[in-house]
């Protein structure tokens, strides 16, 4: 008999989260965001749920060449651009939109073989100070590829630190749009918060990421207040039950100790399912349709719930961890982390069905 956990993939509420996105930035243009996997899900299974998508963007250039060997021939973005010149021909070769963030890459470009041509991204350095040219830098780099003859369109584009907070995108906008201005050029701007609270950077591209997915890119508003439906739901079961005494502890190091006799059930599910190893007593868990918390430090394989109010759950009660019913993004904060983490960690162990 298989081990219980598994990760049921809802393709209808990834196209729904899509269809968020649409309505949002109904004028711009989509670059799908599946880096990672497509953040856990499946690079191939979100591709082909996002085919209403204008591309789709990416980290990895094996990931890019398996999508268009799979029939993909839509734009692919290498968010990162290329890491070593040899990469450039496989990019060429593949029809791929490159990033170009800093001035080796720009010297790549010049020692590309006469003859190939790729779509850019000019990444500028509006304030998240991670990649990207500095705005004066920026500028000359704009010049220089608007008549370089491998490139064929350019656009610039930004990324933004603050969209998800008080401070906003002002500070960041301002900047590109210095460099924008007078230019006939695209921009491809807006992530998941941006798009969802700034319709001033929607411009001609947006890159929606973890809203895809139907978590939330908000540390103060919960998905389902924006629309967005769970893709990921993360299951297993009960496989066994303890009878604690008052006194008694659980797990390596016994990090919870029953102050009164208490049932404990414990599930198939550990940090090598990909579930977080720092996420403490309390953390939020569904086992038989009714919420309770974690008990105790989570082992590789296991990890402990509280039945004390669940008097029916026994071996074999189906238990979320995550997803449906229950948020990552909840699941997350109380681990410490973000969603993103959860997700983009589920496990190769762990067997994934689509719903």
């Amino acid at each position: 008999m298989p081990r219980p956990i598994k990760a049921t993939i809802d393709l209808s509420a990834l196209q729904h989260n899509f269809g968020m996105v649409r309505r949002h930035a109904p004028r711009a243009s989509v670059f799908a965001v599946i880096k990672a996997n497509a953040y856990g899900h499946g690079l191939l299974r979100a591709a082909r749920s996002l085919a209403g998508a204008d591309g789709y963007a990416l980290l990895e250039l094996d990931a890019a060449v398996r999508l268009r060997d799979a029939g993909w021939t839509k734009r692919l973005a290498l968010l990162e651009g290329v890491f070593e010149a040899s990469e450039l021909r496989v990019a060429a070769e593949h029809d791929l939109t490159i990033v170009i963030h800093n001035p080796e890459q720009l010297r790549m470009l010049d020692g590309a073989r006469s003859g190939v041509s790729f779509d850019v991204l000019l990444k500028v350095n509006t304030g998240m100070n991670r990649l990207g040219f500095t705005p004066r830098a920026a500028i000359d780099a704009r010049e220089k590829l608007k008549k370089h003859p491998a490139v064929k369109q350019l656009t610039l584009m930004t990324h933004f630190a603050t969209a998800d907070d008080a401070r906003g995108v002002a500070w960041q906008m301002k900047v590109i749009d210095e460099i924008a201005a007078g230019q006939q050029l695209q921009r491809c701007l807006a992530n998941s918060a941006a798009i969802l609270r700034y319709p001033e950077t929607h411009a001609d591209w947006v890159r929606p990421g973890i809203m895809l997915y139907g978590c939330t890119p908000f540390a103060d508003v919960p998905a389902r207040e924006l629309g967005l439906k769970p893709v990921m739901t993360l299951t297993s079961a009960i496989i066994a039950v303890q009878e604690l005494q008052a006194g008694e502890r659980i797990g390596y190091a016994g990090t919870f100790e029953a102050t009164q006799p208490m049932r404990v059930g414990v599930v198939a599910c550990g940090y090598a399912d990909g579930y977080p190893r720092h996420a403490p007593t309390g953390t939020p868990i569904v086992v038989g349709g009714q919420r309770t918390r974690t008990l105790g430090r989570v082992s590789m394989d296991m990890l402990c719930a509280d039945l004390s109010a669940i008097p029916a759950a026994r071996v074999g009660t189906p238990v979320t961890l995550w997803g449906e019913g229950l948020s990552a993004d909840e699941v997350a904060a109380a681990a410490g982390t973000v969603s993103y983490e959860l997700l983009c960690a589920l496990a190769p162990r762990v067997p994934v069905i689509e719903a």
